[in-house]
């Protein structure tokens, strides 16, 4: 499976760990374990933002000690701020999937789309609008690779490069993230899923 840092289109730090569990659903996966954030981050996840896990606990990996991750003097690791409020402790959240059974693909069309013809253009394919831990799946389970920015579900656009080249990800395999923009904007293309029945 693939661990992945989510933060909503309100920032980071927005969500409690009600909000956190409920976010990972929403997109096809749920709140990673201390174990699997573990895991990933001993396959070179690195991420200086906290997030929630699925113990209440709110923690961190890092691959390459730097100054605002905790210090540049430090070993790598995974950085535990400890056990929070869930109820009024707002973190950003480190989700899990293994789950992959459909079809996830950049939509071929003519022309760019807003979010509303995104979101349309799938369901005239027959299927949906690919959600946050599809693309993750599909980048780190499959070796999907495509230099198109495509709008997600959550409003988010974002597109997973497999064989890091120039303009595109020059230096790592990632999902890379383009942001939450203005849904009217017709900038994008878009990443659809079609579940096999």
């Amino acid at each position: 499976g693939v661990v992945f840092p989510y933060s909503p289109r309100l920032g980071r730090y927005n969500l409690n760990f009600h909000e956190a569990q409920r976010a990972c659903l929403d997109q096809d996966s749920v709140i990673a374990s201390f174990d699997q954030l573990y895991d990933a981050w001993r396959s070179g996840l690195d991420w200086c933002n906290a997030g929630w896990l699925s113990d209440g606990s709110v923690q961190y990996p890092i691959t390459k000690p730097r100054e605002p991750c905790g210090g540049k003097n430090t070993v790598p690791g995974v950085r535990n701020y400890g056990f929070w409020d869930k109820d009024r402790s707002r973190y950003d959240v480190f989700c899990f999937t293994s789950n992959f059974n459909g079809r996830f693909y950049y939509l071929i069309h003519p022309t760019k789309l807003t979010y509303d013809e995104a979101v349309q253009a799938c369901l005239k394919d027959g299927a949906q609008i690919a959600k946050v831990g599809q693309i993750f799946a599909a980048w780190k389970l499959l070796g999907y690779d495509r230099c198109d920015a495509g709008w997600l579900a959550d409003g988010s656009v974002r597109y997973p490069i497999s064989r890091p080249r120039k303009r595109c990800s020059p230096n790592e395999a990632a999902v890379r993230f383009v942001g939450f923009p203005d849904k009217k904007h017709k900038l994008y293309g878009v990443y659809c899923f079609r579940a096999y029945n």
